[in-house]
């Protein structure tokens, strides 16, 4: 885990952030979360974030200040972050943001073994991977603006901003590969002779 040591998932870790704001009940969080386009950056389900509030609440981190009923819809739950949840929260975003995290998209592993497909093949699947990435972008740089029109500072939506920022370099990426194997440039019919040490 390196020198901090990340106690927390990435649902944990925002999670907590909202409840740094002010406390609240998970349907809340949920809806606000949404809100925020931050579906986009964690796995998110009301399921999953209920449980991942069970844990924080588990581990000391949370702790339920009451509940409440509206008209005939079930009870909820309050939550607000204790000091021991200030001090995770911390700890595992100075982690997060100090070390790089070894990740192993599926995409890099396609893109190294994409040379046994036809060139055509390749081709068709990249401009389709390209048109999703264009049409997300241009929602995400819109919602963005929305955030940003609305009054929210931009801190909160640094998270958004990167996101955006990385997907716009993928396409760029992904577009000159396009043009150099449409071009010929990047050849890809022509047969190799890989020479190891063992057949030499």
């Amino acid at each position: 885990m390196g020198m901090h040591g990340n106690p927390l998932r990435p649902l944990g870790v925002v999670t907590l952030a909202l409840l740094a704001e002010r406390s609240m009940h998970p349907y809340e969080m949920y809806q606000l979360l949404v809100t925020r386009n931050q579906d986009k950056t964690v796995k998110l389900r009301p399921g999953t974030l209920y449980h991942a509030i069970n844990w924080l609440d588990q581990a000391g981190f949370v702790v339920a200040t009451g509940t409440e009923r509206e008209g005939n819809r079930p009870e909820r739950t309050t939550y607000a972050i204790t000091d021991q949840g200030r001090a995770a929260l911390r700890r595992s975003v100075v982690s997060m943001l100090t070390e790089p995290q070894e990740e192993f998209p599926e995409f890099t592993v396609a893109m190294g073994e994409a040379h046994t497909l036809p060139r055509d093949e390749v081709v068709s699947a990249l401009r389709e991977r390209a048109a999703v990435i264009e049409a997300e972008s241009v929602r995400g740089a819109a919602m963005l603006a929305r955030h940003d029109q609305s009054g929210l500072p931009r801190r909160y939506l640094l998270g958004g901003e990167f996101a955006l920022n990385r997907a716009q370099a993928d396409l760029a990426w992904l577009n000159s590969v396009l043009a150099d194997i449409e071009s010929g440039e990047l050849s890809w019919d022509t047969p190799i002779h890989i020479t190891t040490e063992e057949n030499q």
